[in-house]
């Protein structure tokens, strides 16, 4: 069996950090690494969703992940997500992210274009044969991407011994069963929507990797040692006020990622920038939901002596 216990844990999405002309900071990408060295997390998951990937270039998402991998020292699992809309690009950002020395690669399938299943299995093997000394993992988020992981794509995946494992965002917990079941403790599943942690730990996920963690580690890390010590009572009553705090984030006229990003201003006196165009910009009024929000966090925090 592989040695799976560096990726068990809470795994927070990087966010992008952009500077006043709207280009990547590489202060602020080393100062957000830090911020999680600091917290405890077990590692980060860099260029994905909440990385704003798809707007990025590929050099953009190559100075992030140096910078990352710079800042953190070896401290943190480094999970790069090098999926772009192509393969050659892919390609290169797989050999980039191996050559910086990270613990894995990860990606979605190609989007827009249907693909048939065999041609999304071709897709993540090249990736993973660019890195050929880098773990893989299989991203599934079907309400974004178009396409789900089916159990077949699955069990033809795990042909390839890069494979690891799944970063499962996708809503039926269920889900997450069914892969584990399905692979073995050979095999790591992560659960992906924040808003039911505890129950994809519950049913089967070793660790989760999760957009909104960045803005509220300790609470996640909380939840984590609550369903590790059985209390799931008080477990369940943190994922409560966790969700709260969620649905206020994602209240805002703007983005989410910028309301995260105003929050850790607050809270952590991070200066991480906006996010990019198309994704909205917050504007005037939703300040207000920002400072509740920050609060709410705050009062949490305060609550579980975190």
């Amino acid at each position: 069996m592989r040695d799976l216990c560096k990726y068990k844990g809470v795994i927070p999405a990087f966010y992008a950090c952009y500077d006043k002309e709207g280009n990547i900071s590489p202060k602020g990408v080393q100062a957000l690494t830090k911020y999680f060295v600091e917290k405890g997390v077990k590692g980060l998951y860099v260029n994905g969703s909440s990385g704003e990937c798809i707007y990025q270039s590929v050099e953009d998402r190559k100075i992030v992940l140096e910078n990352v991998m710079k800042a953190a020292e070896g401290k943190l699992t480094i999970i790069a997500h090098v999926a772009c809309n192509n393969t050659r690009d892919s390609i290169e950002l797989a050999r980039h992210a191996q050559s910086q020395g990270v613990d894995a690669i990860a990606a979605i399938p190609p989007i827009y274009f249907r693909l048939p299943e065999h041609a999304i299995a071709k897709y993540w093997n090249d990736i993973s044969l660019a890195a050929p000394d880098t773990d893989f993992i299989i991203y599934n988020i079907p309400q974004l991407a178009g396409v789900a992981l089916t159990m077949g794509l699955f069990e033809e995946m795990r042909k390839n011994p890069k494979v690891i494992g799944v970063k499962n965002s996708s809503m039926p917990v269920q889900d997450i069963q069914m892969f584990k079941q399905a692979a073995g403790e050979d095999y790591i599943v992560f659960n992906g929507p924040d808003e039911q942690f505890i129950s994809g730990l519950a049913i089967g996920a070793e660790g989760g990797i999760g957009g909104t963690y960045g803005a509220m580690p300790e609470l996640f890390l909380k939840l984590e040692e609550f369903v590790k010590s059985n209390e799931m009572a008080e477990a369940r009553k943190l994922q409560y006020t966790v969700n709260e705090i969620i649905y206020k984030l994602c209240s805002a006229r703007g983005n989410m990622y910028g309301v995260i990003k105003e929050v850790l201003k607050i809270n952590e006196g991070l200066e991480l920038g906006g996010v990019r165009a198309p994704l909205p910009s917050l504007v005037e009024s939703d300040m207000a939901v920002v400072n509740e929000a920050a609060k709410m966090i705050r009062d949490a925090k305060e609550k579980y002596q975190v």
